[in-house]
């Protein structure tokens, strides 16, 4: 759920109007509400009611009236003590109940026993250095360390451990300089998506005088000469709207080596469009550098700048914020890119800058999506999904022939591929359900592998088993879904405490990868299941739009049929079945348990976007219009007014238990989406199940997280889940 530059990523059918604060001129009564909890052992917190109304056109019924009940749980909680507050009285009863859940002090002990080991990053080379980041396992942050060469004694670079007392300040990009002399590093404090550029001196280790302030969705990349770096970022926001104000007017600047942030050079904006951003990268010669702009999570615009002439203008090769393009690499005037331009499942093409609307296939569109290109020892590294697991083929640059593909170890996901086009190998990871992330060095020449750094383990990777199964949802459409369990759980002798994992939307595909979070839940004796719904890009652009903006729906509906899916082979139950979504996710949560409560005992929705006639109007979520539609535009409202967790409560129905999870610091979904949803269930009748809600301070959207916050939380999650799917736990 990320605007395009971020490294790393929501046919309906209406449903009754039925629901609170949803009226047709006012003339649909609100749900059956309670000031006090309908469940006796646990008194909520009365969260007093202060309705406002808005008016939206909706494409069927014309003007029609939305009440918001508990608009003012959206105030900043830093600034509203009403808030801050409300905020504090629902950790205290959530807090009584979890710390009461049996098992849950042995959940946390495991839990830390299975992070305690090392976690590298992949090295990347700069001159002489290897760089890369380490976490030696139950440090809050990851060390940022230098090698001279891969057999010398690693040296620490930046430590953030030290930079607060609590362990939520971070570094989140690191960016050495082409000679290896300098590294450019942002910092993240809090969890929040604002960044902070500082550079740290390789040799002597001392942090130079930089400091750039409100930088946000953004990478960092080197002039040639390593005299500075280019970087986005927004004008410094209202102090009161730190956390809420909508990210607007993004511009690119180059940032000098030790001047102020003041004399940064300006090098591309768009004043009379205040809603496109940008993103900078230098080209790998360093003579060009590459900018894209975009206006939300889809697609966008592409322009070429000379760096050898101090006059030029911006070549403009890809237009429009409708498609997807992503620079290779490059020889002279003539650049790569990878596009889904007439191309759903992408294709690379090279353009030539002297005629930069011709654009000559490469590596034309296959039947499997390709997720990345690499441009690495004079080779293109093609990455693509095959039925969600990674396979990786080798091309030459001469004629583009097939060199071999990537000898992976099994079913799961391989990602890296870094480098610099006459570097000589390149280092990637590979990691599924039952296998920590183990890292590997390519010899790009001959195609072979050997491991680089295998993590220590403390588990059999042979008693979990990884099955791979397929469902028929909407329109008959094929959906795959990954079953991980104990070698001795089978569906035969269920059902059994499962745990449905979901995400759907902004082309962002869910591949296997290790977790020691899930992996605890499967020692507990549950089975943790991945479903690939349409909305993210497993099977390519197609795939995508299968689930977002009128077809969203279809996302949900994979999710209850991948529900019914589990239920109907023996896996589960109603009564042992959960779900977890965060983000986009969490909507997806929320969305389910209000159209299918009989399906699940337990939900666990995190940082969800809940309100879904308001999220445009907070920080990054204009983005998500590319996904979601917008509220303002009438036919999208009546798609999105169907499903809008917040206002779609279903009164008078068993719900799940419910343990809602957000964080005070979150600015990309604001908290707001949670607050407002957890007390609209806590008003409704909606069983004798719990509606809980856990507020973390200090944290964000994820990003950042410290690990003794992680372990903390999942225990909680984990804990409640077993009491509510009939998991067994004793301390």
């Amino acid at each position: 759920m990320l605007p395009k530059s971020s490294p790393t990523l929501i046919a309906v059918a209406l449903l009754s109007l039925a629901a609170t604060g949803c009226s047709k001129e006012n003339a649909v009564p609100e749900p059956e509400v309670s000031e006090q909890s309908t469940v006796p052992s646990i008194a909520y917190p009365v969260t007093v009611m202060e309705p406002v109304t808005e008016t939206f056109e909706s494409a069927t019924d014309g003007q029609v009236t939305v009440t918001d009940a508990y608009r003012w749980l959206e105030d900043d909680v830093r600034e509203s003590e009403a808030v801050a507050g409300w905020v504090a009285a629902q950790n205290q009863v959530t807090r009584k109940y979890l710390d009461a859940l049996p098992g849950r002090s042995r959940i946390a002990a495991r839990l830390e026993e299975l992070f305690d080991y090392a976690r590298y990053s992949l090295p990347v080379k700069r001159g002489d250095h290897y760089f890369y980041s380490v976490n030696d396992g139950l440090q809050d942050q990851a060390v940022y360390q230098v090698l001279t060469d891969l057999a010398s004694e690693p040296r620490d670079l930046l430590d953030p451990n030290g930079w607060s007392d609590d362990g939520t300040v971070a570094f989140a990009t690191t960016q050495p300089s082409p000679d290896g002399s300098k590294v450019a590093y942002l910092v993240q404090d809090g969890g929040s998506d604002w960044r902070t550029a500082r550079v740290v001196d390789v040799a002597t280790g001392e942090t130079l005088s930089d400091q750039i302030d409100w930088i946000k969705f953004s990478g960092l990349s080197w002039a040639k000469d390593n005299s500075g770096f280019y970087y986005s970022r927004y004008p410094q926001p209202p102090a009161d709207e730190v956390f809420s104000a909508p990210n607007l007017n993004q511009a690119v600047y180059f940032h000098r080596l030790e001047t102020g942030q003041s004399e940064d050079r300006l090098i591309a904006s768009d004043p009379e469009q205040p809603d496109v951003g940008w993103d900078a990268e230098v080209a790998d010669d360093g003579d060009y550098l590459v900018l894209n702009s975009w206006r939300g999570t889809d697609g966008g615009g592409v322009q070429i700048l000379d760096l050898r002439q101090a006059d030029a203008q911006p070549i403009q090769v890809f237009e429009g914020f409708d498609y997807n393009h992503s620079y290779v690499g490059n020889r002279g005037s003539t650049f790569w890119f990878l596009t889904d331009l007439d191309a759903p499942n992408k294709r690379v093409v090279a353009v030539d800058l002297e005629d930069p609307t011709t654009r000559r296939d490469l590596i034309a569109e296959g039947d499997q999506p390709i997720e990345a290109v690499s441009f690495v020892g004079n080779q293109l590294l093609v990455t693509r999904l095959v039925d969600v697991a990674t396979q990786v083929t080798r091309y030459d640059t001469e004629d583009f022939k097939v060199l071999g593909t990537v000898d992976l170890p099994g079913l799961g996901t391989a990602g890296g591929f870094r480098g610099s086009p006459d570097d000589p190998e390149t280092f990637y990871a590979f990691t599924s359900f039952n296998r920590p992330t183990t890292q590997y060095r390519l010899n790009v020449a001959d195609g072979t592998s050997e491991v680089f750094r295998a993590p220590a383990l403390k588990f059999n990777p042979d008693d979990y088993r990884v099955e791979q199964v397929f469902f028929s949802s909407t329109d008959d459409v094929r959906v795959p879904m990954f079953i991980v369990h104990h070698k001795d759980l089978k569906p035969d002798n269920g059902p059994h405490p499962t745990l449905l994992y979901g995400y759907g939307g902004f082309g962002a595909s869910l591949t296997p990868y290790f977790s020691s979070s899930r992996l605890a839940w499967m020692e507990l004796g549950g089975v943790f299941v991945l479903a690939n719904l349409r909305g993210g890009s497993e099977y390519g652009r197609a795939w995508h739009d299968g689930g977002r903006l009128k077809n969203k729906q279809n996302v949900f509906d994979d999710f209850i049929n991948a529900a019914e899916t589990l239920i109907a082979s023996g896996w589960a139950s109603p009564e042992t079945l959960a779900m977890q979504g965060g983000s986009n996710g969490g909507l997806l949560v929320g969305a389910v348990a209000n159209q299918r409560p009989d399906l699940f005992a337990a939900a666990l929705p995190a940082v969800g976007v809940m309100d879904m006639t308001r999220f445009h109007r907070f920080t990054a979520g204009r983005f998500w219009v590319d996904d979601y539609g917008s509220p303002d535009d009438p036919e999208m409202f009546d798609v999105i007014r169907a499903y809008s967790p917040y206002h779609n409560v279903p009164a008078g129905q068993d719900y799940p238990a419910t343990l809602i999870t957000t964080a005070d610091t979150d600015d990309r979904v604001v908290p707001g989406h949670s607050f407002k949803f957890a007390a609209q269930l806590q008003a409704t009748a909606t069983g004798s199940k719990p509606t809980l809600i856990r507020v973390e301070t200090r944290a964000g959207h994820g990003a950042g997280t410290p690990i003794s916050k992680i372990v903390e939380e999942t225990a909680d999650e984990w804990a409640f889940l077993a009491k509510h799917t009939g998991l067994s736990l004793d301390d």
